[in-house]
Parts: C-alpha cells; structure tokens; sequence
C-alpha cells in the first residue's frame, strides 16, 4: 500500500493511546476497548472518534502498514528532501510515481504525470468501501459466509474492464512502446513522468466500449462475498482486500471494510470470549445442594451446586464459550445461579417456611449498627 497524506499529521498511536513499542497484541486489546466505548450503537454522537480510532487501528493492526507508517513517521514532513530511498542525494535513479500519495506531493516540483487541473493521469487506485453486516449472535460466534451488497465503481460488465468495445483490443501505445512511462535522464538522477497518451497504462483504446466510455470502469450494484470469523465481536470491522471499489487506468482496486453488527442471544449473554449464563435455583437447592443441567453453544452440560450457594455465584465451564478461529484459547461459559424467591405460598408452604424460621439463627447485623 502506497504511505498516505494524513500519515504525516497524524499519530495513530496517541489516538490509540498506546506507545510506538507497543506489541500487536497490546494494539488489538486498545482499539477493542475504545471501539466499544466510543461505537455510535451505544455512544450516540461518537461517530467522527470511531472513525479516526478505526482508522488507526486499519495501519497499525496490519504489519505491512505499520513498517510503512513507521517509515514515514521517521521520515518526517521533509522525507522530500532526501529522505527516501534512492533520493536526490543517493545517485540512483528516482522515480516520482513509485512514491504512490508522495508523488501528489512533490510530482508538481517536476510537472511529470499531471495534466490541466492538477488530475493525475496515472493509474489510479480504487477508493475504500465501507459497508454494514447484520448478523445473528449464533453466526458472529460460530463464523459465517455470507455476501454484501455494494454500489460502487467496478469493472465494466461489457468490456470487462478493457475499456475497449466488445470484440476489439487496445493497442500499444506509440508514444512509450508500452512502457506507460517516458524516462528522463538528468544526469545525478533520473526522473521517471507518465506517458501522456496511455495515461501509464502502456495502451490506448481506439475503439472506446459504449458502456463506459472506455475508463473499464461503471457504478453499479455488485454483491461481494464475505467470510466472517468466528469469535467477531459488534463493532468490529473486517477488511476484506481489494473488492472495494474499481481502480482506474490498470490501477488496483481499494480494500472493503466490513462493520459487524450482532444481535442478541435469547439464551446466552458475552463478555470478550466467555459466554454468560444466568440459570434459575430454588431456595432449598440453594441451601441443600443440586445438579444442574445447562445449555452451551455445542451440547448440555451437567454443573454441580454444592449446599450453601448464595445467589449471584458464578461457576466457570471451561472451553465451553466462544470459539477461536487464531492461536488464542476458545473462552468460557460463565453461569450464574439465582436463587428465585416465591411471591406466592400456600397455607402448606408458609407453615413449612415458618417452622423453618423458627429452627434457623438469623444473619448477624451487628454491621449495620441496629
């Protein structure tokens, strides 16, 4: 991916708040606990600081992108002057368009690669899509492939992104010879401008499609097909690799940005990996004791309640919570015992909870001072 703009000015890992030193690990577990606190589903108004919390998280959560923006960040605002590799102070040979975003930067000092208005005639590469998945609390825990549908630049259904009418080819361009690019020998360095016949793209049409107008590119619905791992968490967003929009002039398409919604479980609450449970008891199984047998997301298990359990207790059922699709451990099942209190007696009961009272020593409230 070519260094963008904003990577100048901005310092992701502040907006993350966390170190440049900071382990991939440690990156992960910030951005989930700002996404959760600042998503709009449950912090309306915190739209513009997930966005920027997202797009920290899209560089620094990726390896690749990370080494670059470390690059770049090193580099500092005057990189131009000789900080990248093969500068003007290096003796090799420099190449405005290999600086990807760069050369919208510095390509105006040289006039290669631009025409009227400041457009790049290069190729271009797709923009970024983003787009919301719904799913259901059992398809964000088990993983699931399932489709979105888009409207987006995409490659021209008639010409199949030649940008030539149906039953003709480009041809190579006369200019470059099919180079895309014209080299210009300056002595200590040379510079590199895009042709400006072929736009870069080493070819011309002679012969443009009807349908796009020879760009090989048209807006339309498309539908793309997602795999959602298991264990996604609401909020999270998934990248899925060049199925976002349509580049132009040969370039690469952008990247399609996934945001999971997941809805709620009728049974089971979640809590990161571990699924929660809350099981009602009655008050004799509280005191004297019980086998339960509890749901999971695979099969029931049977959980023993030892005598004496106060309400609220909470037991752990390990390996039983959601799964992992990487290297972590499957979470948890957390249940919680209630213990349910009548509203309603019989003459039978009360009499037996009465005789009960009379044999049983009420709690200390020496505490609450009465």
């Amino acid at each position: 991916m070519a260094p963008q703009r904003e990577w100048f000015e901005k310092d992701y890992y502040k907006t993350l708040g966390v170190p440049s030193s900071a382990t991939a690990k440690e990156i992960t577990g910030a951005y989930r606990k700002l996404a959760k606190k600042h998503h709009p589903d449950t912090n309306p108004g915190g739209e513009e600081t997930f966005k920027e919390i997202s797009a920290a998280y899209d560089v620094l959560g990726d390896t690749g992108r990370r080494k670059e923006y470390d690059e770049v960040r090193t580099m500092g605002p005057a990189a131009g002057a000789g900080g990248f590799p093969g500068g003007f102070g290096g003796g090799g040979a420099y190449r405005v368009e290999d600086m990807g975003d760069f050369g919208d930067l510095f390509g105006g000092l040289f006039g290669r690669g631009r025409r009227g208005g400041g457009q790049t005639t290069g190729p271009q590469r797709g923009s970024d899509v983003e787009a919301e998945l719904h799913l259901s609390f059992e398809d964000a825990v088990q993983g699931a492939t399932t489709s979105v549908n888009l409207t987006t630049d995409a490659r021209c259904h008639a010409c199949a992104g030649s940008g030539s009418a149906p039953g003709t080819r480009p041809t190579s361009c006369p200019t470059c010879g099919g180079a895309g690019t014209l080299q210009d020998n300056q002595g200590l360095f040379s510079l590199s401008q895009i042709c400006p016949q072929c736009s870069g793209r080493g070819n011309v049409v002679t012969d443009p499609c009807p349908t796009c107008g020879g760009s090989g590119v048209e807006h339309r619905n498309r539908s793309v097909k997602v795999r959602i791992p298991a264990g996604v968490e609401g909020g999270q967003r998934i990248r899925v690799k060049g199925r976002g929009a349509a580049g132009r002039n040969g370039g690469p398409s952008g990247d399609l940005y996934v945001v999971v919604h997941v809805g709620r479980d009728k049974v089971f609450g979640r809590r990161g990996r571990n699924l929660t449970l809350t099981v009602p008891i009655s008050f004799t199984e509280a005191v004297l004791g019980t086998t339960l047998t509890v749901p999971t997301l695979v099969d029931p298990v049977t959980l023993r309640v030892p005598a004496g359990t106060p309400s609220g207790r909470t037991f752990r059922v390990k390996g039983r919570g959601v799964p992992s699709g990487r290297k972590s451990a499957t979470g948890d099942l957390l249940v919680s015992v209630d213990v349910a209190v009548p509203e309603v007696l019989t003459d039978e009961q009360r009499a037996a909870v009465e005789a009960l009272a009379k044999v049983i020593e009420p709690p200390a409230r020496d505490l609450l001072g009465v």
